[in-house]
């Protein structure tokens, strides 16, 4: 299986870059695992954010295989805890899923047309992050949950 970070925006701000990559690279020992950053939709004067999400939906439905299992990062999600999010790549792996996609939407978040493909939504915490934090945090999690499958000592309960 391989592990997918995809993020609607521009590429990693320096102040998170370095903490992105060194939790990619340690993933990288558990899963084959890449970044893909999908353009947002050109905006102009008038552009209206229904119209931005219906845009950024086309391109990452486009991107999107009919097997590949999708979860949604999205505030109106479910929490869940680290262990659990260990068991949702376990069991996509056990399940022989080829592509396990984590989804950053856009500034305006997503598409119903979005919200509706996705197999899983999560949210990370009520609270609302910038998207370069919610970067590194997903990959720290990720790779937190691979560690947890493993039984190592990276995560404490």
């Amino acid at each position: 299986m391989k592990i997918q970070l995809w993020s609607v925006g521009k590429g990693h701000e320096s102040y998170v870059k370095e903490g992105i990559e060194d939790f990619t690279k340690r993933i990288s020992k558990y899963y084959p695992v890449e970044w893909k950053i999908l353009a947002p939709a050109k905006q102009t004067p008038k552009s209206v954010e229904a119209d931005i999400k219906k845009s950024e939906a086309q391109t990452i439905l486009n991107a999107l295989q009919k097997e590949d299992y999708l979860v949604l990062l999205d505030e109106k999600g479910k929490e869940i805890t680290s262990p659990k999010v260990a068991n949702l790549i376990e069991t996509r792996a056990n399940n022989s899923i080829r592509n396990l996609i984590f989804l950053i939407g856009g500034a305006f978040g997503v598409d119903e047309q979005i919200k509706a493909r996705a197999n899983f939504t999560w949210s990370l915490s009520p609270l609302v992050f910038p998207h370069q934090l919610v970067r590194l945090m997903l990959c720290e999690q990720v790779y937190r949950a691979c560690t947890i499958i493993r039984n190592e000592k990276y995560h404490h309960e």
